[in-house]
């Protein structure tokens, strides 16, 4: 059980963090081929260090994408260009490749489901369409009432300072920031709820120097005065809880952070799953969601259980509501689902657990329909993935993510009986 009265941390990075240059890169990989073939199995990785950046893994597609002008027209957009890319530059990096097809024993699990369709679901999908999960393993998907989108609030804070701390570098609002940064948010809990800011902690890719100055000392002086009045003031002006005279600003604390990016640290995809999802308030199944299609029960069903979780708490039936499901491969049908609503429920455990199972299709197939995974990426220009490669694939406001809605809220709250004591 979590102690009623607790600090919780949650950290959240920049596009120009090394791990996060490897998954837009990955995720824009996907968004090419799928936009060219909406069929296309992906399973991209990269990884990128000074001088360099290498994408393997394997691709079926009936279409032809120039890998490495994706990988170099992403590295760009995210600020890595001459000079100002403090040592790692889309131009002059190498980029490696190294491609092969889905292997045929996996595809031929992913093609056709091994059991027969079920019909207790809600959502029917073609037959043709009732493929089985591209692999096997365990998905959480979580919700709760701290924040308006139903997120933890110490991970919903860090994405915005760090969405912050971007938008001022490209805005040129503060024109000596790199692309890469990091944020981090304490939140203080009372009784189990939010309560004050403890901490809140920047650290920023910066020049070595600014407007002329080079010692390292007032440097950082000025960093931490512009980053406190154009990034975090500027955040929690909006929030309903405010810092406060014993709140610790931090801005880099090390003192400087000139080497960064790719040439500070190798990055790989997949090495910030926390950051993906909850900021670490909810479990995490360990899978990773850049660069994989949506056949890939990682990326589709952890979107499918942070549906079903944020419907379960937007009814009314709990206040934080975790679910877990698990898949095998080649099986349409999830092996189980389980709901944890940590004593906040309305009703039992399990019977949310039977009004998930009841409402949410959760067959791979049902899922990339319900939220169209497939055509995302042409409807929205060619990018859509590699936008949620950083700042959070959950609880998102700044674009529309279908996994995102509570359309389903009143059909739950329609199972409750009169007194809320029990589901039909």
């Amino acid at each position: 059980m979590t102690p009623k009265n607790f600090l919780f941390t949650s950290e959240s990075v920049t596009e120009g963090h090394p791990d996060k240059v490897c998954d837009q890169i990955s995720d824009a990989i996907l968004d090419e081929f799928l936009t060219k073939y909406p069929q296309a199995r992906v399973a991209a990785e990269t990884t990128v260090t000074t001088g360099m950046a290498l994408v393997c893994g394997e691709i079926t597609a009936d279409c032809y994408v120039d890998i490495p002008s994706v990988v170099r027209n992403t590295i760009k957009n995210i600020g890595y260009a001459g000079s100002e890319g403090g040592g790692f530059d889309y131009k002059t990096c190498a980029v490696l490749t190294s491609i092969d097809e889905q292997s045929c024993d996996i595809a031929g699990g992913v093609n056709k489901a091994l059991e027969a369709r079920s019909t207790n679901a809600g959502t029917s999908v073609c037959e043709t369409e009732n493929i089985g999960a591209g692999d096997q393993g365990i998905m959480f998907g979580y919700a709760c009432n701290e924040t308006p989108e139903l997120m933890p609030l110490p991970i919903s804070l860090a994405h915005k300072l760090s969405y912050r701390l971007a938008q001022v570098r490209k805005q040129g609002i503060l024109n000596y920031l790199r692309p890469d940064g990091k944020s981090q948010v304490t939140v203080e809990y009372v009784d189990g709820k939010p309560s004050r800011i403890h901490t809140v902690l920047i650290s920023t890719q910066h020049d070595p120097e600014i407007n002329g100055v080079s010692d390292n000392e007032k440097v950082q002086e000025i960093i931490r005065r512009d980053i406190t009045a154009f990034v975090i003031d500027e955040v929690f002006a909006h929030e309903e809880i405010k810092l406060d005279s014993k709140t610790k600003i931090l801005v880099n604390p090390s003192g400087r952070f000139v080497v960064g990016g790719p040439q500070g640290d190798a990055g790989l995809t997949g090495r910030k799953i926390i950051v993906d999802t909850y900021g670490g308030y909810s479990r995490h199944g360990g899978g990773a969601f850049s660069g994989k299609d949506p056949t890939k029960v990682d990326r589709s069903a952890a979107y499918a259980a942070r549906y079903a979780a944020k419907n379960v708490v937007a009814a009314g039936l709990a206040e934080k509501c975790e679910i877990e499901l698990a898949y095998a491969i080649g099986v349409a049908e999830p092996v189980s689902i389980m709901v944890d609503t940590f004593g906040t429920g309305k009703i039992s455990d399990d019977k949310i657990s039977e009004l998930v199972a009841k409402h949410f299709d959760l067959r791979p197939a049902s899922i990339i329909s319900k939220f169209d995974l497939r055509g995302l990426p042409a409807k929205n220009g060619g990018k859509f993935y590699q936008l949620l490669a950083a700042y959070g694939h959950m609880g998102r406001t700044d674009i529309f993510v279908p996994w995102e809605q509570t359309d389903k809220a009143d059909e739950l709250k329609a199972e409750l009986c009169t007194c809320g004591c029990c589901a039909k």
